[in-house]
């Protein structure tokens, strides 16, 4: 199964649920760790879903700047090696990205620019907000 990840950075986990945070949504994994994060795990519900998001992280680790001067993915696998799971704040920067680059990366997903955007907020209300 692969999920879109929201908000893990090797924290300790004090508290887990599979939870419907909004009426009619689907369920997430919801978590919160000793620091103060709120996370969520939201399972994918179609093949088409996981392609066009794990593209879209492949060109947003490729097209984004690195986080705190490091590779993204050495950053996200430095304690426990990523697998099956799609990094939803690195696709969320997506949108703060330069309209050129948004395009370029769009046109890379065979996509618009709109309908990029659409398909990551419609990611986050069907879950969450």
């Amino acid at each position: 199964k692969q999920w879109y990840q929201r908000r893990v950075r090797g924290e300790c986990v004090s508290y887990l649920d599979l939870a419907t945070l909004i009426p009619g949504g689907s369920e997430a994994l919801v978590y919160t760790t000793l620091s103060g994060t709120i996370g969520m795990f939201v399972p994918f519900t179609s093949r088409e879903d996981i392609d066009f998001f794990q593209h879209l992280e492949m060109h947003m680790r490729n097209d984004s700047a690195p986080i705190c001067g490091r590779d993204h993915l050495t950053y996200r696998s430095s304690y426990i090696p990523v697998k099956g799971t799609v990094d939803g704040d690195l696709c969320e920067i997506y949108n703060s990205l330069d309209p050129a680059k948004r395009r370029a990366i769009a046109s890379e997903l065979d996509r618009l620019p709109g309908e990029v955007s659409k398909k990551l907020e419609d990611m986050r209300t069907t879950f969450a907000f």
